[in-house]
């Protein structure tokens, strides 16, 4: 088979790596993204990119409007504040401003003219159906994994009415409530028809819970079961949490063949008057990982981070345990300088068994910006690398390198989440 690399090609080369990698399909293992039929729970256009969370807090360092005031706004209005103070006032470089322009740039839209109003016509033409489409193809998404809650009030009923399947998009199971604030979601399954108790431990209690999650896990079909965490969590321990995952949690995943996936750094609610976008990051103890991996070898566990200085040691305990699977470069990590950094020390430690990347898109044109430019950074890693093992004397093929992208836009996941133990 040809090879694609030598020292007098590397231009040719390095095209051929930067099209494999901008052509291939991606799993997009983690959003915030719905299926049409949840209606308006699917965000879309150029007022929901402009008010996306990361937009309101940068807007926040630039005004000095009170917060109460902002919020007061329709959506509308705050979006024309955003786009006054973001794009007008100041040069929109920030990553999310600049996220914005690449997406409206790839549907031809003419952003040198600043025109909200119009820009705001083109996507009320558009239905969302055939836009859901043409996001995707922009992006270069096969499929869009959604994250399901279902204590979220709005969301439930949705899935209580069965709603029609779309192959475009997959479900993940959220249990945030149930793990994190026990003694408010007690009631709410109890409510539910579930046997559950105040005492977490009660096997009464763990039973009733393993059903409430063998229901969901059912009914919405999810890939896997997911929650976010707190930096200071800890496992084993004797909070309600742990106690939970132990014995309904991962019992639940083994059964039905899941992975578990934990997103632990996140400080809730650092400054309530952003709302949404008032929630920090923090240093985890990554013990709690290390514990669970060892101690249940027959568990998968699905790991990001949110800081920056638990990168190395995540990457260090993958190579420790097959039954662990790092993805993504999730929220404050999704910026293009760690996203280079984060993927060229994955790749150096673990070659290609890990997913380096999902848009954790909570607006569905995110997926174009998101993918595009992670796309470029990962070319330019892949191109390095291929390059010095080019030096090493080593010859890669053009199918040697499909294949390994292949693998980091979603096959290694996929073998991952088929694997027995």
């Amino acid at each position: 088979m040809k090879s694609i690399l030598s020292e007098a090609s590397r231009v040719p080369f390095a095209a051929q790596v930067e099209q494999i990698v901008a052509s291939t399909p991606v799993f997009d293992i983690h959003t915030h993204l719905y299926a049409p039929a949840f209606g308006e729970l699917l965000l879309w256009g150029v007022d929901d990119l402009l008010t996306y969370h990361y937009l309101a807090a940068e807007t926040f360092r630039q005004v000095d409007l009170p917060y109460e005031k902002f919020w007061a706004l329709s959506r509308t209005e705050q979006a024309d504040v955003i786009w006054e103070t973001l794009f007008l006032e100041h040069s929109p470089i920030s990553e999310a401003c600049r996220g914005v322009l690449t997406t409206l740039h790839a549907f031809g839209l003419d952003v040198k003219k600043r025109d909200l109003p119009a820009l705001r016509k083109w996507f009320a033409s558009q239905k969302v159906d055939d836009h859901i489409s043409r996001c995707m193809e922009l992006a270069g998404v096969r499929t869009i994994c959604m994250t399901n809650s279902p204590f979220d009030d709005l969301e439930r009923p949705v899935w209580e009415k069965t709603p029609p399947q779309d192959g475009r998009f997959v479900a993940a199971l959220r249990i945030d409530p149930l793990l994190l604030s026990w003694a408010e979601t007690a009631p709410r399954l109890a409510e539910w028809g579930y046997a559950v108790g105040p005492d977490a431990s009660s096997e009464k209690t763990i039973t009733a819970v393993r059903k409430f999650l063998a229901d969901w896990t059912k009914r919405i079909q999810a890939r896997y079961v997911m929650v976010s965490l707190p930096p200071d969590f800890k496992f084993p321990a004797t909070t309600a949490a742990a106690n939970l995952i132990e014995k309904a949690v991962l019992p639940h995943c083994r059964e039905f063949g899941l992975p578990f996936a934990m997103m632990p750094g996140v400080k809730r609610a650092v400054n309530p008057q952003l709302k949404l976008a008032g929630d920090g990051s923090g240093l985890t103890d990554l013990s709690a990982v290390q514990n669970l991996c060892a101690q249940f070898p027959d568990n998968k566990f699905l790991i990001t981070v949110l800081a920056r200085e638990n990168q190395h040691e995540l990457c260090v305990l993958a190579r420790k345990f097959r039954n662990l699977h790092i993805f993504g470069c999730w929220w404050f990590m999704n910026i293009p300088t760690l996203i280079e950094e984060i993927t060229k020390m994955r790749i150096e430690l673990l070659g290609t068994s890990f997913t380096p990347q999902h848009s954790d898109a909570r607006v569905l044109d995110q997926i174009v910006y998101k993918w595009q430019h992670s796309r470029q950074i990962i070319a330019q890693i892949l191109v390095q690398k291929y390059t010095e093992l080019g030096q090493s004397g080593w010859q890669t093929t053009r199918a040697e390198v499909e294949r390994d992208v292949k693998d980091l836009f979603g096959g290694a996941f996929e073998r991952f989440c088929e694997r027995n133990g």
